[in-house]
């Protein structure tokens, strides 16, 4: 089965997803059913994950097959990965994956899909109500925000709402590598190991690979 096909068969799976998530019900209905990512700052790329493996569990194996230490959201026929994308910001970057599972992929099944979420989204108010709600419910304070304490950073504003106007369908191949870009390029991991790139999808630059969309 070509790409297209595969795509319009998972999008028929996807057309009864909510179009309106709130985050706390959305939290809420995580943990509820039994996932370990409630817990997480950016709770819509989970949740849109939460979602996929609920009305794609009946055609699509998950999760994926693993490349080293990676593995792939889910598998029909190729390996897929789930992403979700506000489309209110000046950002049209993706990030997607580990480079090297991908190219490893590539190799193995000739291409990589992804099942992109796009949608606008509202941020938390000034007085960060929606992030102390989401900080008592978890109980204990996340490694990553004492580590963004003891450095000092600044807090960012957390995603409230997502109102999702569009899935889309990309197809990742060789030809899409060579014009992406790449993140964390020279990061290194908290035991100082060198952490691999991850592949940088530029939104404005798909072409062929846009293969489907679905507006909501």
């Amino acid at each position: 089965m070509g790409f297209p096909e595969l795509a319009q068969r998972v999008a028929s799976c996807l057309r009864d997803v909510p179009k309106f998530w709130d985050g706390k019900a959305a939290i809420a209905e995580m943990r509820a059913g039994g996932s370990r990512q409630w817990r997480q700052m950016e709770w819509t790329g989970f949740y849109f994950q939460f979602l996929c493996e609920k009305h794609l569990s009946s055609i699509m194996t998950m999760p994926g097959p693993q490349y080293g230490n990676v593995h792939f959201d889910g598998f029909l026929e190729i390996p897929w990965d789930f992403k979700a994308h506000a489309i209110n910001t000046s950002s049209h970057e993706v990030i997607v994956n580990d480079s090297r599972a991908i190219a490893d992929a590539i190799a193995q099944h000739g291409s990589v899909g992804l099942i992109m979420a796009l949608g606008q989204v509202e941020y938390n108010d000034e007085m960060r109500s929606f992030q102390e709600w989401h900080s008592q419910l978890k109980g204990e304070m996340s490694a990553y925000e004492n580590e963004r304490i003891r450095r000092g950073a600044w807090s960012r504003l957390r995603k409230v709402t997502f109102e999702l106007r569009q899935i889309s369908f990309v197809r990742i191949t060789d030809e899409t590598l060579v014009k992406t870009g790449s993140f964390q390029q020279d990061f290194r991991n908290a035991d100082g190991s060198p952490r691999n790139a991850k592949v940088l999808l530029d939104l404005e630059k798909l072409d062929e690979e846009l293969v489907l969309f679905v507006e909501f």
